[in-house]
């Protein structure tokens, strides 16, 4: 399936608009990655735990959106938008949303 930021795809004609599906995960950030974060925000560079996390809610997001494209019958999605939100206690919970308009491109 094409997943695409863009309003069209090059070199297709969308056929048929399905509307707009989304993608969305929330999950949590243990104490030993925020810990170790902290560390790093001290001495300076990058936070590869936090980077991990983000990266893998955005893959499960991206999935999700994809499934629920193909369930609603289309073959692509444009127009996607990422969000990315912290929320909880603490800022504990990393909520991340992708959606776009599901199309058929032929």
């Amino acid at each position: 399936m094409i997943i695409t930021t863009t309003p069209s795809i090059e070199g297709k004609q969308i056929v048929n608009y399905h509307g707009v599906v989304s993608g969305e995960v929330i999950m949590g950030i243990n104490f030993v990655k925020d810990f170790f974060a902290g560390l790093r925000n001290i001495v300076g560079g990058r936070s590869g735990s936090y980077e991990d996390e983000l990266i893998r809610a955005r893959e499960t997001a991206l999935q999700e959106l994809e499934k629920r494209a193909a369930e609603v019958g289309a073959n692509a999605v444009v127009g996607i938008d990422i969000d990315y939100e912290v929320l909880g206690t603490n800022n504990g919970m990393l909520m991340v949303i992708v959606s776009g308009t599901a199309v058929t491109a032929v």
